[in-house]
């Protein structure tokens, strides 16, 4: 007999379909664990009212954000149950929330032609500035970066750099895909992807 619950096929190695991953700082991570046993308890709470067979175990931490471990694969709605329940913890603060999301695969992706210096300046780009760009490009808007762009210099003599990124995709690479051979502004130079 088939089941008509939506599956979620989005991992990342040593990650397992049964667990949502929260990015925030490491102050309201600290402020998460103290209480967990009792977050834990209240998500369950959260998830009986919309009768989601879904059950959160545990919460586990690292230096990126926690995961919450549960006993069957969670579906979307189960996701925003337990995304708006974290939101309004009382003792966290919401806006260093960065991201709330299931395990999924990753991509890896190299930016070309961005000049080493930031315009009428003698100042390095920096990861932050790169960052910055891609938050404002609309061929991003559903992009999640892994992590902080790395910013290599392509050759000493000249003034260009390569960026690499990592980013949260599918199994499928489908948003790496539909990133691929895409161009887009950095100041007044065209960068490609």
């Amino acid at each position: 007999m088939k089941s008509n619950k939506p599956r979620i096929n989005m991992i990342t190695k040593g990650s397992s379909k049964r667990q949502i991953l929260v990015s925030m700082s490491l102050d309201n991570i600290n402020k998460i664990m103290v209480l967990s046993n009792k977050y834990i308890v209240n998500i369950n709470k959260a998830l009986k009212k919309i009768r989601s067979e879904v059950m959160a175990d545990f919460i586990q931490a690292d230096n990126k954000g926690f995961s919450i471990t549960t006993n069957k694969v969670i579906s979307n709605i189960d996701l925003n149950i337990i995304e708006k329940y974290i939101k309004n913890i009382d003792v966290i603060n919401s806006e260093d929330i960065m991201t709330s999301r299931l395990p999924q695969s990753k991509s890896y992706l190299k930016i070309l032609d961005i000049l080493y210096l930031i315009r009428d300046t003698n100042v390095p780009i920096t990861s932050k500035v790169i960052e910055k760009v891609l938050q404002f490009m609309h061929i991003f808007n559903n992009v999640t970066l892994v992590s902080k762009p790395k910013i290599i210099k392509a050759l000493s003599k000249l003034d260009i750099v390569v960026v690499l990124i990592d980013i949260w995709d599918v199994q499928s690479s489908a948003k790496a895909k539909s990133l691929i051979n895409r161009y887009f502004n950095v100041g007044r130079y065209i960068a490609t992807v």
